[in-house]
């Protein structure tokens, strides 16, 4: 959805749909020169740019004016990733080999190339205000970090990291730090100030796979850094120290945490160690149904896959996070626990809920308004936790539809829903909705 949250773009193939994000009423329908691999929308939601890595070309649509375009060609030396500075007036192009960024500007047709960009998890990052973007590079086998500023794209810092293998950075939600991380073979975070100060160092251990994710916080008061230890942890803004550590346990003994447990409806299903089943009704016509999560007495067990720990990128260890948009909880994925989602009190530092579903969970959010994670499993249900509870919603849609992904609307107040070849919108009740039923 672009910024405005007016519109929903998707991409079918070489055509691009731009539809009422309310309605789904298609708006503008673009035919572009190839498969688009990668679409965005512009900051001010005016254009939207498409990827077509294969042919290493970029077109650019405007909704303003449909019948304007711009054709992007990097020609022989190819295209690998595609993306929109934070003004909505440039596009950056990061070449094959990652030999180079080019930065196209819509307004001045001016081109711009930044040399050595490093190929890595998370090689550029643009600050929240926009002023800023850093860059990741290797230079001389040695790890660097450029920061540019966006107005005019001029070098304002340059600086070597004490990394081995510089896996990512991410600016603080603020602007103010920019964290930097080494590669899963060397556990180590780096923390530098704007001009480029070294502020901190972390590194929890020094054996074995390391650092596998981190997070913000939105208010850049806390840092989650969760690794292949199967831990998360958390450190504070004022000393950069650590606060504490969330562990990811396969028994449940903690009695200040709600364990949840997704259940099939089918005739002979055990329940005997689970306690009474959760109502929760919603306060609208598709979410007036029975939850189908129970809730469990504890200690608990836990499901664990055994991962091959001789492979590449074992499926262990804590590979996503997100907190909620008013700072108070933390969600967490733990791999060799993919069916379980983890919910964290931010301000006691606990663990407060634990849901178990019944297959591996695809993709979570939070709401960007209210406390309310809303998560998906690959089936034709929608899972949602708030402080006060669960639901499991089945998705009324014909022909099977099964949620692989979904987003949230900005003002909350509904999701988009995708499925491998359809998507559909869900809409929550509102206060309102509730008074007049």
């Amino acid at each position: 959805m672009n910024m405005l949250q007016l519109y929903q773009a998707t991409c079918v193939q070489y055509r691009l749909v731009v539809r009422d994000v309310k309605t789904l009423q298609i708006l503008h329908l673009y035919t572009c020169l190839d498969q688009i691999v990668h679409m965005e929308w512009s900051s001010d939601s005016l254009f939207v740019l498409c990827a077509m890595y294969k042919r290493g070309l970029v077109q650019v649509w405007s909704l303003e004016q449909p019948d304007w375009h711009c054709k992007i060609d990097e020609g022989s030396i190819g295209l690998v990733a595609s993306r929109w500075s934070p003004d909505g007036r440039h596009i950056l192009n990061t070449t094959e080999f990652h030999l180079r960024v080019t930065v196209w500007s819509l307004c001045s047709k001016a081109v711009s190339y930044i040399k050595y960009p490093k190929a890595c998890q998370k090689g550029i990052d643009f600050s929240k205000d926009g002023c800023y973007m850093a860059l990741a590079e290797r230079r001389d086998c040695r790890d660097h970090v450029s920061v540019f500023v966006c107005d005019d794209w001029h070098l304002l810092r340059h600086f070597e990291t004490e990394t081995q293998d510089l896996a990512g950075l991410e600016w603080s939600p603020n602007s103010c730090v920019l964290a930097v991380w080494d590669s899963c073979l060397e556990y180590k975070v780096l923390l530098y100030s704007l001009d480029g100060r070294l502020l901190s160092s972390y590194s929890a251990y020094e054996w074995s796979l390391g650092i596998k994710s981190l997070a913000w916080s939105p208010s850049s008061q806390f840092l989650a850094i969760g690794s292949y230890d199967e831990k998360v942890r958390i450190l504070n803004h004022i000393t950069w120290k650590k606060l504490t550590t969330f562990e990811h346990p396969a028994t449940i003994n903690n009695t200040k945490a709600v364990m949840y447990k997704e259940v099939e409806r089918r005739p002979g299903v055990e329940t005997d160690n689970l306690s009474i089943q959760q109502h929760i009704t919603m306060g609208s016509t598709l979410f007036n149904t029975q939850s189908k999560y129970l809730i469990c007495t504890l200690p608990a067990q836990l499901p664990v896959i055994k991962p091959d720990l001789d492979r590449a990128n074992p499926k262990i260890g804590v590979s996503s996070m997100a907190f909620s948009s008013d700072n108070r909880y933390l969600a967490t994925k733990n791999d060799n626990m993919a069916s379980v989602m983890w919910v964290w009190d931010m301000e006691r530092l606990g663990l407060l809920a634990v849901l178990e579903q019944t297959s591996a969970v695809r993709c979570f959010q939070w709401d960007p308004c209210r406390p309310r994670l809303a998560l998906c499993t690959g089936n034709a249900k929608l899972y949602l936790w708030s402080p006060a509870g669960c639901v499991s919603v089945t998705v009324p849609a014909e022909g099977g539809f099964q949620v692989q992904a979904l987003s949230w609307h900005g003002s909350g107040e509904f999701l988009i829903l995708m499925g491998k070849d359809q998507l559909c919108l869900c809409y929550m009740a509102t206060d309102d909705d509730n008074e007049d039923k």
